[in-house]
């Protein structure tokens, strides 16, 4: 059992926030590392201060040399890593830029020195809030992809798995294909929000190429395509409804309406 400092990264983040407020409530020492204070995860050299001391560290995929945060981490004294990547990372396809980048993550992990755990979420709940533009302007939202089905996860249940993984016994090299309860596609995302909010919300259903066309002017043209390549090609199903969630933490993970509910005020705002 892991009962030291725990760094997490990205603290300000959707699954950081709430792995913060997890760890506190146990009365774990947490040291949040945001982007304000800092700290560069791109420069593994400048965490040195922010891991001595620790134990545990909850990671973000993606940055410049992961091989060296790992290898920071390891000669800092820490022992267990909780790595957040994507379910996309099962497929091996490093042709696409955001599960080529889990992939670099997850290789990092493995052949680091230290325990770690890896964590393949399907798309957050969270992700409702792009929605929420749209929302102050008027009742109708644009749906992308709209005949996409994905088992939505509350970020406070990823970071459930993740205190679990870094504070408890028995999940050292293990890969959770975590998801919430339901496979919802985004018109019935959008009626259970409205529900939550006591608004008629109106669908406007995009095709693909309207949405690729948004994406393209919003993104990187790699991200663009490997959005493109999950969804409109089919290369990545999260639709699966998995019990990780309650295999890692004793309790099953909480529905979309929950997580609407909790955060109808930000809709609100």
């Amino acid at each position: 059992m892991l009962t030291g400092m725990i760094v997490v990264s990205g603290a300000s983040g959707n699954v950081g926030v709430e792995l913060v407020r997890v760890l506190g409530a146990a009365g774990q020492a947490v040291r949040p590392l945001r982007h304000a204070d800092g700290e560069d995860l791109n420069d593994p050299a400048s965490l040195r201060s922010a891991l001595d001391g620790a134990d545990g560290l909850f990671l973000l995929p993606g940055y410049a040399d992961m091989p060296g945060l790992y290898a920071q981490a390891a000669a800092a004294g820490v022992r267990r890593v909780v790595q957040l990547s994507g379910a996309s990372a099962a497929s091996g396809d490093r042709s696409n830029a955001v599960t080529a980048y889990m992939i670099r993550s997850e290789e990092a992990a493995r052949s680091s020195a230290v325990e770690w755990t890896i964590l393949r979420p399907s798309a957050f709940a969270a992700n409702a809030l792009r929605w929420l533009p749209q929302l102050r302007d008027g009742d109708e939202v644009r749906l992308q992809y709209p005949e996409v089905a994905a088992a939505v996860i509350d970020p406070l249940d990823i970071a459930r798995v993740a205190a679990a993984a870094l504070t408890g016994d028995g999940h050292a090299g293990r890969i959770y294909r975590l998801t919430g309860p339901q496979a919802l596609r985004p018109a019935e995302q959008l009626a259970i929000l409205g529900a939550a909010l006591g608004r008629e919300l109106v669908a406007v259903p995009l095709s693909n190429a309207q949405t690729r066309a948004e994406q393209r002017a919003s993104m990187p043209e790699e991200y663009a395509e490997a959005f493109w390549n999950f969804y409109a090609e089919g290369a990545l199903d999260e639709s699966v409804v998995t019990d990780a969630v309650e295999q890692a933490t004793g309790t099953p993970p909480r529905s979309f309406a929950a997580w609407c509910e909790a955060h109808a005020a930000e809709f609100a705002a």
